[in-house]
């Protein structure tokens, strides 16, 4: 098989790295590539967006692959083109490509189809959009309508700063297109994650979560670039996240596409805001992320090219990912003064001491050869990436890889992948105990309040009956560990909240799983007959048990948290408010 990748930066090297392990492949080309992807690849000097070129260089080659990296081409209809003339290529068409190059049509199709996202409007007016800046007040968001490589969306912290970012893109053009239009947005706060998955507009099959680093400085400080690094996965988006994330973003999204009559067919790129248990879209992407790409794929260990088949034949339920468990971290070497004016051609030294360590890959973005010299040729030029059996180890051996190599004025961040290891500190408060796996879809109702309330749980599998001495030495061990209560979830005649409470002095609260024939009444009783001194709280059965434990649990401990207390008075408030919503609804029919 001969394939074409067409792109020239840190995504494409990553995309040819991994197309080039697959046993089918035969001769791979890249247009335009780069230094890095030379080694691999045939480079030709043909751009990411000269379509017609492309065309004919893939006919007088017959390729039978085409995979488009960047979103240039794709939202100019590289892939309907090539559809038409026959060829097999890889990408979400020019419709479909819309959400990406119009974040006016995304958000469009966002509130249609009830995907979460923060609130605005979009202009084509500069005294409209500056008279709803007024309004709104900061601090806001002010986003390029179109494509203008990462860096037409500014975030600002005053009134000020949103109108000169609208004057920026609407009346100098800094982004010439693209800010013909422009999106007017609340300000998200949070921490930000990536989310990509394959997707053949149908089935969605969801790659690890991942957190891109945009700023250029350290502690997401300075202006925003395409990216300064990035890891995999992202702690913030834990089990119970993930699956939100695909039944609240990626699967409305893919459905609703399908519906508008541009059905999806690619890698699509969700960029989140994510805030305890609020989960809003920042942005859709239409292709891999760069530089999520790098630290993705090396964790991928599929064959790429059955996946990448079966989306364009649109089968892919019959594909199944398999991912490597470790972490990977990508660090981006940047040229000095980008995202502003650089240098290039600076010699670039260290790259072959860094390829040479274990589990490290040195990506290319922006670089050129020059007889047996490696030079700088762009803003961001290098990705480090690096494998590890935890983000920490992952960490160490990006910046060991990266110490190895150096030119002129480099830069690069010191703080990729410092966030998840700050969230992987916190202790747990609450500990949930499940007698068995299948008991998780119940107790799921308590992780959902657990992340309204910010409050860190751990989750075990100890049964009462199967595995005493487990959930004996679990409740023993609660209190020095820094839990402040248990939750218990067990269905049949289980005793696993009674065992907890036997070996504790920290309240322990049961759900009853309604698990049995009996509806969950045996293990409701199994669960409030406790012996005198051995108390165990119980709340109702099954998920709204599970609920009300979670809550129960919260006021226990707000009991001497203040600032956990003032939560629990706001959520009091926010439900005696949707009330009063379905209340006024009611008055209708009178």
């Amino acid at each position: 098989m001969k394939v074409l990748v067409v792109g020239g930066g840190g995504r494409e090297h990553a995309l040819v790295w991994k197309i080039a392990q697959s046993p089918r492949v035969k001769k791979i080309f890249c247009a335009p590539g780069n230094a890095g992807i030379a080694k691999l690849a045939n480079c030709v000097p043909i751009g990411a967006a000269e379509i017609d070129k492309l065309l004919d260089f893939a006919r007088d080659e017959q390729i039978d692959l085409t995979v488009v990296g960047p979103e240039d081409p794709l939202s100019k209809g590289i892939v309907d083109r090539f559809e038409e003339a026959g060829m097999r290529v890889f990408g979400a068409s020019q419709k479909a490509a819309r959400i990406e190059s119009s974040k006016s049509f995304a958000k469009a199709i966002m509130e249609k189809y009830g995907i979460p996202t923060a609130k605005g409007r979009t202009f084509t007016r500069l005294a409209q959009a500056q008279a709803y800046v007024k309004k709104m007040g900061a601090p806001l968001v002010i986003k390029a309508d179109g494509l203008a490589a990462g860096k037409g969306v500014i975030v600002c912290s005053t009134e000020k700063m949103a109108l000169d970012a609208l004057k920026q893109i609407m009346v100098d053009r800094e982004f010439g297109e693209a800010g013909d239009r422009v999106v007017v947005e609340e300000c998200l706060v949070g921490e930000e994650a990536s989310f990509l998955a394959f997707t053949d507009g149908k089935t969605v099959l969801p790659l690890p979560s991942s957190q891109d680093h945009k700023p250029v400085f350290d502690d997401d400080k300075g202006l925003n670039t395409g990216g300064m690094g990035a890891y995999s996965p992202a702690p913030v988006v834990d089990g119970y996240i993930h699956q939100r994330i695909m039944n609240e973003v990626m699967i409305p999204m893919v459905r609703g596409m399908a519906a508008e009559g541009c059905p999806y067919k690619g890698v699509l790129y969700a960029g989140l805001m994510i805030d305890r248990d609020s989960i809003k879209v920042l942005e859709f992407n239409g292709r891999f992320g760069d530089p999520e790409a790098q630290p993705l794929l090396v964790r991928l260990q599929n064959d790429i090219i059955p996946v990448i088949e079966a989306i364009i034949d649109e089968r892919l339920d019959t594909c199944r990912l398999e991912i490597d468990p470790r972490a990977s971290v990508c660090v981006v070497m940047a040229s000095g003064g980008y995202p502003g004016k650089y240098k290039k051609g600076l010699e670039i030294t260290g790259i072959d001491a860094a390829n040479r360590m274990r589990d490290v890959v040195v990506f290319h973005a922006g670089t050129r050869s020059d007889g047996k010299s490696i030079l700088s040729d762009g803003g961001r030029v290098l990705g480090v990436t690096a494998l590890g059996d935890t983000v920490e180890l992952a960490i160490k051996k990006a910046y060991q890889a990266v110490a190895k190599i150096n030119w002129k004025d480099v830069h690069y961040r010191s703080d990729i992948g410092k966030k998840a290891l700050v969230r992987m500190q916190a202790v747990p408060r609450v500990g949930i105990v499940m007698g068995s796996d299948s008991d998780l879809k119940v107790m799921e109702a308590a992780l959902g309040i657990f992340k309204k309330f910010g409050i860190p749980i751990e989750m075990t599998v100890a049964s009462a009956h199967r595995s005493p001495q487990r959930a004996a030495e679990y409740a023993v061990s609660a209190r020095q560990r820094g839990l402040k209560a248990i939750i218990a979830g067990a269905g049949h005649a289980a005793h696993l909240a009674g065992v907890l409470a036997a070996h504790t002095t920290l309240p322990v609260i049961g759900v009853p799983i309604d698990s049995s024939c009996l509806q969950g009444l045996d293990a409701l009783l199994s669960t409030v007959q406790m012996p005198p001194g051995i108390p165990v709280a119980t709340v109702s059965i099954g998920k709204p048990g599970a609920k009300n434990a979670a809550i129960l649990a919260v006021q226990i401990m707000a009991a001497s948290d203040d600032a956990l207390n003032a939560r629990l008075e706001t959520f009091k408030k926010e439900m005696a408010a949707q009330v009063e919503k379905k209340a006024e609804k009611l008055r209708d029919y009178r």
